[in-house]
């Protein structure tokens, strides 16, 4: 049956999610009176509570990075600190930004944003060095599979890239989803591999985001867009997102098996969690049976920042500064995402059992970095925005992909680190 709802086209589900976010559960106006004795009795248990929070928090959390080992730096646990030299480069020097993340030609009047850098505890996160890394890659290959983060990451990726040797597109499909550069005094190139679900998926949307019928996804096997061209690839970044929520029918063995919130359907509802578990181990298992190895780099869950609501009932994600380490816990998605992606991520390394091959498989662990930057969003700023516009109220945020130049560039940071050394 044809589905009436309607999205934009770079967002990643066509239809209300089935829950609520914490964040749309609080009320306005709750809250206790409080007076004489019970004031001080309160006031006891916060500090209580408080005494009890900080030490749970003292404990490992299940949902830590596996690369975390005694005596070893880990990139990813660590806080964002100030850099007043700012970025790399800006979007008058890179023209490689997508209109959609260019938030300083749309209009962002603050730039604090811009002015952070990630610094793990334990050691030092080099900047990227553009020259160093393209003299690494001589003759090399890159292709980064996934969705619109994965396309967000390549633009920060060349903007970096380009202050030494800008780039020649040699290749895009009509849609602008496949696109490959070049950079001819390196004989490198970079790969962009459109696959939001990286598995085998029909897919009815238009270019505006217009669903007609559900999308068929076939759990048993894997996006041939992008398993065909691994075998050229040198090195892979590759992720899954937001897109495994959408409504979707769910195929294996040629058959209907279920769905996720098809309900005007008699289908067994399998729920997302189950199409993205089941996906995650096709993708280690063809990883660690391909007789092609090259490095590969799983990128985690990337977080949004909605806040008051969510991406399809006026969310917005209008704050000016990053979080402090512990400030904020993620979201319901995020809890449970996460855990999936660490868990199937430990399971891949462990039936590897310390061969050769698992020293080719390493987790870019973008998630903890990206969750406490809720200022780096695009928000309204998508396009061209004016403050005071008489129709700012009804403007759609993005409070899920980044700001080009922004914190996603720390991405690429940790990328040249875990590569290069």
């Amino acid at each position: 049956m044809a589905s009436t709802s309607r999205r934009w086209w770079w967002w990643p589900w066509a239809t209300p999610p089935p829950f609520s976010s914490s964040a749309s559960r609080h009320h306005k106006g709750e809250g206790w009176g409080l007076g004489g004795p019970a004031l001080v009795k309160a006031v006891g248990w916060l500090l209580l509570a408080g005494l009890l929070f900080r030490v749970l928090c003292s404990f490992p959390s299940s949902t830590s990075s596996p690369e975390i080992s005694e005596g070893k730096c880990n990139l990813f646990d660590g806080e964002w600190i100030p850099n007043p030299s700012g970025p790399a480069y800006t979007n008058k020097t890179c023209r490689f930004i997508d209109g959609h993340q260019n938030c300083m030609l749309n209009g962002r009047p603050d730039m604090s944003y811009l002015h952070w850098r990630w610094k793990p505890y334990e050691c030092e996160l080099p900047q990227f060095d553009e020259v160093r890394f393209l003299s690494a890659m001589r003759n090399k290959s890159w292709g980064l599979i996934g969705d619109s983060i994965l396309r967000n990451q390549v633009q920060s990726l060349l903007c970096l890239l380009s202050k030494a040797e800008e780039p020649i597109e040699v290749y895009h499909d009509k849609e602008y989803r496949n696109r490959r550069w070049h950079f001819q005094s390196y004989n490198f190139t970079v790969s962009l591999v459109w696959s939001p679900f990286l598995t085998k998926s029909e897919v009815f949307e238009n270019e505006n985001g217009q669903s007609t019928s559900e999308i068929q996804l076939h759990l048993d096997i894997l996006d041939p867009i992008w398993t065909s061209q691994y075998e050229t690839f040198d090195y892979v970044v590759i992720a899954g997102g937001q897109w495994f929520l959408k409504v979707a029918v769910y195929w294996e063995n040629d058959r209907v098996i279920g769905c996720h919130y098809c309900q005007d359907k008699k289908l067994r509802e399998l729920g997302f969690e189950h199409l993205y578990r089941r996906t995650l181990q096709q993708v280690f298992r063809f990883i660690a049976s391909s007789n092609h190895k090259p490095a590969v780099l799983f990128r985690t869950w990337a977080p949004d920042h909605f806040e008051n609501a969510e991406w399809f009932n006026g969310g917005t994600c209008s704050r000016v500064l990053p979080y402090k380490k512990g400030e904020y816990s993620g979201k319901d998605m995020d809890r449970i995402m996460r855990p999936i992606e660490l868990e199937e991520f430990r399971n891949a390394m462990a039936a590897l059992g310390g061969s050769r091959n698992s020293a080719n498989l390493k987790l870019l662990d973008t998630y903890s970095i990206s969750s406490m930057r809720p200022d780096g969003h695009v928000g309204p700023y998508r396009y061209p925005f004016l403050k005071g516009d008489k129709d700012a109220k009804s403007v759609q945020n993005d409070c899920l992909h980044w700001c080009v130049p922004g914190p996603i560039d720390a991405w690429n940071d940790l990328v040249m680190k875990m590569v290069l050394g």
